[in-house]
């Protein structure tokens, strides 16, 4: 049904899906600051918990969003142009702009948009790319897993107008094929068909049906 990409190896999928976890126009950021190099965090003699009884320490949950300039607004630092960084890079920048305020802060940077999806056999599911270069036997995982009705050698990679298959029945398929998942791709999980249990499932109204007139043929007959 779809023409797959030949000639290209994992590794080249892998490069070019690394250049595309970088921040882009219309990306969802979340972002953490915490001082004195996020000891909070950590906190192994609950000290800050004890200092902070009686406070409220919750906070809402705000997304940031890159603006077609490819610019974020943050909190105290203002506009910090963030497009084509990766997290680890927007996070150092962050961290420089809020030294200004507080003292050793500790920034982390997280995607909220990036997402692949799962069809097929695991059934309709969207799974967020929490970290960066996720591969394809996680976010499957993620899906629950590969279910028993499902091909493991077909799995296919539907990625803008390129479909890559993945064989993972075997190790050589999984060293081979783990691809790293970009950003909106689209992964099916052909399923076993079962011609004989699916006709009867389709079939199941009608033979019903057919049972009950039958029965009651014999019902009135007897009589």
């Amino acid at each position: 049904m779809f023409k797959t990409a030949e000639g290209i190896s994992v590794e080249e999928q892998n490069r070019d899906a690394e250049k595309n976890y970088t921040i882009q126009k219309n990306d969802h950021l979340s972002l953490d600051v915490f001082t004195n190099e996020g000891e909070r965090i950590i906190d192994p003699d609950l000290k800050l918990q004890e200092d902070m009884s009686g406070q409220t320490a919750s906070r809402p949950a705000l997304l940031y969003t890159v603006n077609d300039e490819g610019e974020v607004k943050f909190p105290m630092i203002g506009f910090l142009q963030v497009e084509g960084l990766r997290l680890r890079e927007a996070e150092a920048l962050i961290q420089k702009e809020f030294a200004r305020f507080y003292e050793k802060p500790f920034v982390s940077l997280q995607y909220q948009n990036k997402r692949v999806v799962i069809l097929g056999a695991p059934g309709g599911q969207v799974i967020p790319l929490a970290n960066e270069n996720m591969h394809l036997v996680e976010v499957l995982a993620l899906a629950k897993g590969l279910p028993l009705e499902s091909k493991a050698h077909n799995i296919r990679v539907l990625r803008g107008n390129k479909v890559f298959v993945a064989d993972l029945s075997t190790f050589e398929g999984y060293t081979k094929h783990n691809m790293i998942m970009e950003p909106g791709d689209i992964v099916y999980v052909e399923p076993i068909r079962k011609p004989f249990a699916e006709g009867i499932r389709d079939y199941a109204p009608a033979l019903t049906i057919l049972t009950s007139i039958t029965t009651l043929i014999i019902v009135i007959i007897s009589l």
